[in-house]
């Protein structure tokens, strides 16, 4: 059963699970890809099969060269987890997100050993230009998180 009484992995009349991608408006999609492949394990998906680099494809394409950064992409390189897309928008972030990543950065640790863990993940991704935003300790209904934001300020959770 899932938290609130549903069993959440039931299949739909409809048939098997979607795939899907997470797609994130930004105003630089090449550094947000750069990030978040960076913070997941990822990798900035590879230019088509017979092109160099993505810059000879998108020249090929016609793409005119104030729009080669308008959109990017990483992929899981194990292939398990979905593709997460990233297009250019003209306007920035204006609240809170409504959907947010959890990125599981200690999964199966608890206490003081998940929590050393996930500050070792929180100063890793600082480097890399993510901001703290603040860490809640673990009690009796929740493991311990660190509130984090990416170089563009979307919130994430180091779970």
């Amino acid at each position: 059963m899932g938290l609130f009484g549903k069993d959440s992995c039931e299949r739909s009349e409809a048939g098997m699970a979607k795939e899907f991608q997470v797609t994130y408006d930004c105003a630089d999609p090449g550094a947000q890809a750069v990030f978040w492949a960076e913070a997941l394990g990822y990798r900035v998906q590879p230019p088509p099969e017979g092109f160099a680099d993505w810059p000879a494809a998108l020249t090929a394409w016609g793409v005119p060269p104030e729009q080669h950064n308008s959109r990017s992409a990483i992929t899981d390189p194990d292939g398990k987890g979905p593709r997460v897309f990233f297009q250019k928008v003209p306007e920035g972030k204006t609240s809170k997100n409504r959907l947010h990543l959890d990125v599981r950065a200690a999964p199966g640790l608890k206490g003081d050993e998940r929590m050393a863990e996930l500050e070792q993940e929180a100063t890793r991704l600082e480097a890399l230009g993510a901001k703290r935003l603040y860490r809640i300790d673990g009690n009796d209904m929740d493991e311990g998180i660190i509130v984090m934001a990416d170089p563009e300020d979307n919130e994430f959770c180091l779970d």
